[in-house]
């Protein structure tokens, strides 16, 4: 049975078949279903997503989709905790072949350098204030976070006029929370048109390119440290991965589109996505730019929305809904679904 399963559904619990997911779905909707239902997908039983009812062998209950995502994230987080030992074990063979060589000349290694370590706040602050003087066409920016506090916008409205003299153009990505800052309105107010802003539910770590030609990324937790990347190849890689994101944004002036479900809004839309992903309290907040309270008290108005008495509760109904594909990717130009009903909530409807 196993042979033939895999034979006929080649694929993992993150990319169900089609009768997969339909038998799938049904089981956790009803809570069970019958064994006979499961004959013809036995790709369900060889990944776990179904297991015989101890209570009655003649039916099979889904595995909560929590644990199954949990399952999925726990392989795909030691697959990349592999990755990047190999990078790092990478790294320290190049530094010891490097100190072969002996020292270079200051000038020589930041002219011939792809990827420059940038150790420092003032390092960093030196090589951006360098690369904002030699700019003469585009700036590209990511900016992760919530609100951006008042003396960030401050320090960068000197570059960015600076910029906008020499007829620079400017775009900027920010979260949807971002939307609330006062300071970032006004910063846009003072720019005059020169930086179009668009947001997201969440963005890729903080991120800024000169000219297509030079890009910074931090290196560290705690943006101490930073990397310059000059090596064609990885810039033109994160260039794609902004425009990318930049067509699925919405532009800052036009309002989040309505989740069309009575009583969820876009933020909670977002996090109930993120739930129905494994992820934890803590990481959802991160990520969306919001602090755990917040995200909390946003979950617990969720969960008394739906109805849901628990977690696992909770992420039945928002599988249920559909509350756990509605906002991925929420770019604007999503086509509308259909309106469907909640399950046991009277006359509120889902699209």
């Amino acid at each position: 049975m196993a042979g033939h399963g895999t034979e006929e559904h080649p694929h993992g619990a993150d990319r169900l078949c089609d009768a997969g997911d339909r038998v799938y779905a049904r089981a956790v909707r009803r809570g069970r279903v019958p064994r006979g239902d499961a004959e013809p997908v036995p790709c369900l039983l060889e990944l776990a997503l179904l297991h015989p009812d101890p209570d009655d062998m003649d039916w099979l209950v889904p595995t909560a989709p929590q644990e199954v995502m949990t399952r999925l994230l726990r392989g795909m987080y030691d697959e990349v905790s592999a990755s990047r030992r190999r990078v790092g074990s990478a790294v320290e063979a190049f530094e010891w072949y490097a100190r072969l060589g002996g020292p270079r000349p200051r000038a020589a290694a930041a002219e011939g350098s792809a990827i420059r370590v940038l150790d420092g706040l003032s390092r960093i602050q030196a090589a951006m204030d360098e690369a904002t003087e030699a700019c003469t066409t585009e700036v590209l920016t990511v900016q992760p976070g919530g609100i951006r506090p008042e003396h960030e916008l401050t320090e960068g409205l000197h570059r960015a006029l600076a910029l906008h003299g020499r007829g620079v153009r400017m775009r900027d990505l920010y979260t949807h929370v971002a939307r609330h800052g006062q300071g970032l309105l006004n910063y846009l107010e003072l720019m005059d048109g020169a930086v179009q802003a668009r947001t997201l539910d969440e963005v890729i770590e903080r991120l800024i390119l000169f000219d297509r030609t030079v890009a910074f990324i931090p290196a560290n937790a705690d943006r101490t440290l930073a990397l310059e990347l000059r090596h064609p190849a990885l810039v033109d890689y994160l260039v794609t991965v902004f425009e990318r994101l930049w067509r699925l944004a919405i532009p800052l002036t036009a309002p989040l589109p309505d989740t069309g479900i009575e009583g969820i809004s876009h933020r909670e839309q977002s996090i109930a996505a993120l739930l129905a992903e494994g992820h934890q309290d803590a990481v959802i907040a991160e990520r969306l730019g919001i602090s755990v309270r917040t995200c909390r008290a946003h979950i617990a108005r969720l969960s008394e929305t739906l109805g849901a008495v628990s977690r696992t509760q909770l992420g039945v109904r928002i599988s249920q809904v559909g509350l756990d594909g509605l906002s991925r990717p929420g770019g604007a130009g999503e086509t509308a679904r259909p309106c469907r009903t909640l399950p046991d909530q009277g006359s509120r409807t889902v699209r």
